[in-house]
C-alpha cells in the first residue's frame, strides 16, 4: 500500500535498494492526512531574539548587547506574554524605563504578537531549498 507520492525529488540524489533505486524525495504528499499536535512556541530569550529579527524595536540597533523591554512595565501589571516583550538595546531600555513607550515618547517599530507556527518554523531553518519555497508560502 502506499502511503505517499513524490512532489518533488533532487536530481543529483538517488535512494537504492537491492532491488530497485528511486529518486531522492525533497517534497512528498501523503496520501492521508496525519493531524499533528503543534506544541505552542516557547516564550524565551532566544525566541524572542528570533521573533524580532536580532534588532531593538525601538531604534533597529542590531548591536549587541541586546535586552528584553516589558511594553507595559511589570510594576504596572505588564505580563511576561508575546505581546508586552520586545527585544530592545541597552540605549533605549534605559531611556524608556519604568514607563509606557507612549510615555517615552517612543514608537515601536513592530507590534509585538505570538509568531504563527510556521512563519517560526520557517526561522529555525536559514537556507531554504528551491524546491520547498512553493509549499512554505515563500512564492
Amino acid at each position: 500500500m502506499q502511503k505517499a507520492d513524490i512532489v518533488e525529488h533532487h536530481s543529483h540524489a538517488v535512494l537504492r535498494t537491492i532491488s530497485t533505486s528511486l529518486p531522492f524525495p525533497s517534497v512528498i504528499k501523503l496520501h492521508r492526512y496525519i493531524s499533528l499536535r503543534h506544541t505552542s512556541i516557547e516564550l524565551s530569550r532566544k525566541n524572542l531574539l528570533r521573533r524580532d529579527g536580532n534588532k531593538c524595536q525601538y531604534c533597529s540597533n542590531s548591536a549587541p548587547p541586546l535586552t528584553i523591554d516589558h511594553v507595559i512595565p511589570k510594576s504596572r501589571g505588564g505580563l511576561d506574554t508575546w505581546d508586552n516583550l520586545v527585544c530592545a538595546c541597552v540605549k533605549c531600555n534605559n531611556k524608556k524605563g519604568n514607563r509606557t513607550p507612549k510615555e517615552a515618547g517612543m514608537n515601536l517599530l513592530t507590534i509585538p504578537k505570538k509568531p504563527h507556527y510556521i512563519v517560526y518554523l520557517k526561522s529555525l531553518h536559514s537556507v531554504v531549498e528551491t524546491l520547498w519555497r512553493p509549499y512554505l508560502f515563500m512564492d
